[in-house]
């Protein structure tokens, strides 16, 4: 009692602890809006014509931000589908077999039902202790969620939660309405913070929000734009940050653009198809998070192939060069990969001759 007591405890405290970030973040957001709305825009500005600008705009880029902001802290992350769990008879088999050669053959037979096309960097399936299932492409075990995550791209300590398939839209929005916001900020205070370096503002509490306002929503802009800047990349590459570092390993061995279907569908993929939609935080990326379509897989001969484009000889000629999960796809992933290719062959072999001089692979076991 005593032992699973004290474990209870202290889980609690690191839930409690998780938390500070997020507080740290609210606090700086709320100050923030108190020094813009009341100490700048009401007590310093006298023009109302600018002073009701700026409030508009402000307001406006201040919901979105927010909006985004809560979306990616508290829209759960999903995890692997039954399928890919274990059924009670399998690991009944699996424990009784001592060998890592025979538990392999018996994942193996479990998988060949399955959309999986990465492996292990010793070509294993990859499977997961914890939580008794095959993984997906491109999922991962959290050690801080203890979960599997669908598509994780990291654990995020300024939201709580870790950034994968359900809410990478919103962190990218999310990143996208901090700094329109940090600018926006540093862009509308920067006349009055050379007033008060030249002694233009009264002598009251509001210069004083004026002069940090300005230096913090600076240094936020700074260390937003490289972030997004970097996660732009990520999306027009179509990867994860978990496969920046080391690229994911297929049948036939590593591939760090086995993922991208090229710019406009690898942008598709997350933010959808429909422009409405791409600005708002509400979820509109493509498929289930569980499979994922391939341009550069070697599919398992065992299996057979199948393509969404059915036996029209245009579709055909469309999806040529390119492999599809023996798994039905959803419309929307049969809907990416049936419409116009934008990537090239010269880049794609490009990207495949950077692949095989890569010696990372893809693990992020518990």
């Amino acid at each position: 009692m005593a032992p699973s007591g004290s474990r209870s405890i202290k889980k609690g405290c690191q839930r409690v602890l998780y938390w500070i970030p997020v507080l740290f973040i609210a606090l700086i957001v709320a100050w923030s809006y108190y020094a813009y709305v009341l100490q700048l825009c009401i007590e310093s500005i006298e023009h109302t014509g600018e002073k009701v600008i700026y409030l508009l705009v402000y307001h406006v880029i201040f919901i979105m931000f927010v909006w985004a902001y809560w979306q990616t802290i508290f829209t759960r992350p999903m995890n692997p589908l039954k399928e890919f769990h274990l059924s009670f008879s399998d690991k009944e088999l699996l424990e009784r077999e001592d060998r890592g050669e025979s538990q392999q053959e018996i994942l193996r037979r479990i998988a060949r039902d399955l959309p999986i096309y990465t492996r292990t960097n010793s070509g294993a399936i990859r499977f997961c202790d914890r939580c008794q299932l095959l993984k997906p492409d491109r999922c991962h075990h959290c050690s801080v969620c203890d979960k599997c995550i669908l598509k994780m791209d990291h654990h995020c300590p300024w939201v709580n939660n870790c950034v994968g398939f359900s809410n990478y839209k919103f962190f990218m929005l999310f990143l996208a309405y901090s700094l329109l916001y940090c600018l926006f900020i540093t862009a509308t205070d920067l006349q009055y913070f050379v007033k008060f370096w030249l002694n233009g503002l009264p002598d009251t509490q509001a210069k004083f929000h004026i002069l940090f306002l300005f230096f913090s929503a600076s240094m936020f802009s700074v260390s937003l734009a490289s972030l997004l800047i970097y996660h732009c990349w990520l999306v027009c590459k179509n990867r994860s940050t978990l496969e920046a570092v080391r690229a994911p390993v297929f049948r036939h061995g590593i591939d760090k653009s086995g993922f991208s279907l090229g710019f406009s569908k690898n942008f598709r993929q997350v933010f959808g198809d429909e422009v409405k939609y791409w600005p708002v935080p509400v979820f509109s990326g493509l498929g289930d998070g569980c499979s994922f379509p391939t341009c550069l897989v070697n599919l398992d001969p065992e299996r057979p192939s199948s393509s969404p484009a059915g036996s029209n000889p245009a579709n055909k000629s469309a999806a040529e060069g390119r492999q599809f999960p023996s798994r039905p796809l959803t419309e929307s992933q049969s809907r990416l990969l049936t419409s116009t290719p934008s990537w090239s062959e010269s880049d794609g072999a490009t990207d495949r001759k950077g692949a095989s001089n890569s010696g990372m692979t893809i693990e992020n076991e518990a």
